[in-house]
């Protein structure tokens, strides 16, 4: 009931930013969901396939595709699938497919930069809106409870939206350094894993057994 009542006081800005707050709502549940199934099962696959990689290829590129959701299996996948490649074009198989792989791992960061950026001055509009139905209101000849009411009612829709509008853009900035942050990990563990593989790789095609430390 008091959100109701809140959603009235703040006037018509507060349509759009119920919006916005809905659909950041939305993405970052969406992003949540992705990070963590990613956060919870990449290591251990990624390893996984590491260490069998060594002795069979067709035993990793069926580990791959068992867990193609993560973008890392993905990006493996790509390159083990061409095994036979001289290594420096394996190399150039993994650098295009973590390129393709980037999109997903920035997915929503656009959207969720223009929430940050438009719900404050939606705000900031509401404000203005609010005072000019204030300032409308008065009449210097007349102090009558009606009169008092308008201008009241201007000053909280003023301040309602102002709050809106704060409160839906620290929301999602909040949650957007959080995927950001999670992105540049990522990105670390991507060029680790690779390189591992790499590794690995050249091992196959020279003919000399790789060195146990590249999974540790």
């Amino acid at each position: 009931m008091l959100i109701v009542e809140l959603f009235i006081a703040g006037g018509i800005v507060m349509v759009p930013l119920v919006g916005f707050s809905i659909v950041a709502t939305a993405l970052i549940i969406e992003r949540l969901v992705f990070w963590y199934r990613v956060k919870r099962r990449q290591k251990r696959v990624i390893r996984d396939v590491l260490r069998i990689y060594q002795h069979d290829g067709d035993a990793a590129l069926l580990k791959l595709k068992q867990n193609a959701d993560l973008p890392i299996a993905r990006i493996f996948l790509e390159a083990v699938e061409v095994d036979h490649f001289p290594p420096h074009a394996f190399r150039l198989m993994m650098e295009g497919a973590t390129q393709a792989e980037l999109p997903t791992l920035r997915r929503f960061n656009s959207l969720f930069d223009m929430v940050i950026a438009i719900a404050p001055l939606l705000g900031l509009l509401g404000t203005v809106l609010g005072l000019i139905r204030s300032f409308a209101s008065l009449n210097l000849g007349s102090a009558g409870s009606e009169t008092a009411v308008q201008v009241t009612s201007g000053i909280s829709e003023a301040l309602v939206s102002t709050a809106a509008g704060l409160i839906v853009a620290l929301f999602t900035l909040f949650f957007a350094s959080i995927f950001r942050g999670f992105y540049k990990r990522q990105i670390a563990a991507i060029q680790e894993y690779c390189s591992q593989l790499e590794v690995l790789h050249l091992g196959r095609y020279e003919g000399f057994s790789s060195v146990s430390k590249v999974l540790q």
